[in-house]
């Protein structure tokens, strides 16, 4: 049924075509072989073979890019996936604008995280002591092999993902490039930072989330970022946030 939703989902879009469901790791592993598919949405608990496994073999094979797509919010299954390789990481309460445009996003090369856990990547590549401009941990911002995890693993492969480009480089000064950006837009910065969704920053600020999109695009524009997962590096890289903030 989960299964049947997605595609029913994606279908509709103009620019994505489903090209095979699998209902287990290894029959995905049988039909990406023979579709040779750009992205696949992976799930992490399934029989025969799991996501995680899954998603290695797929790594290994050039057999597309991969985002693990699931309901458990578990460090143990983020940091596995992107050990294994996934482009992304997403959580089945995505609404179906997010799936489609994640789908995108990995077709196109960038790494996706879903915002609940960018932070706890992040502060983990801290505590690591591998954060900073050009590091492991900004190249994983980009989304390149070898970006994330304890390994030289490339990032999931569902929703995958695979460039390179290191943050802009720092001002001297007290907020570096921060001084670049209005008190509104480092407030959104510091939220990004915290590994808060548009819905919960617009929440927190008492703003639309239309007014949220445009901060966070005036964010990553003024700083030279691809991403939000760039800006979450970024806002520790800058001190803005810090690790238990």
């Amino acid at each position: 049924m989960v299964s049947s939703g997605f595609s029913l989902i994606l279908s509709v879009e103009d620019d994505i075509d489903v090209v095979a469901t699998a209902t287990n790791g290894a029959q995905a592993l049988d039909m990406a072989r023979e579709v040779r598919p750009d992205v696949t949405l992976m799930d992490v608990q399934m029989p025969v073979m799991d996501g995680i496994e899954a998603t290695r073999r797929f790594v290994d094979e050039g057999l597309g890019r991969v985002v693990i797509l699931t309901t458990f919010d578990r460090d143990d299954y983020l940091f596995s996936a992107l050990d294994a390789g996934a482009s992304g990481f997403l959580l089945k309460n995505a609404d179906a604008d997010d799936l489609a445009d994640a789908v995108r996003a990995v077709g196109h090369g960038h790494a996706l995280l879903a915002p609940e856990v960018t932070r706890r990547v992040i502060e983990r590549r801290v505590q690591d002591g591998s954060l900073g401009a050009g590091s492991e941990a900004a190249r994983a911002a980009g989304g390149g092999p070898g970006n994330v995890g304890p390994t030289t693993s490339a990032w999931p492969s569902a929703l995958s993902a695979h460039s390179t480009p290191s943050l802009p480089p720092r001002r001297t000064g007290d907020g570096g490039r921060l001084d670049d950006l209005t008190p509104r837009e480092r407030e959104v910065l510091g939220l990004l930072g915290r590994g808060l969704s548009n819905a919960e920053i617009a929440a927190a600020l008492f703003v639309g989330e239309a007014t949220v999109k445009t901060h966070v695009s005036n964010v990553l524009m003024k700083l030279g970022l691809r991403d939000r997962v760039q800006a979450v590096v970024a806002a520790y890289e800058t001190g803005l946030v810090r690790v238990g903030d």
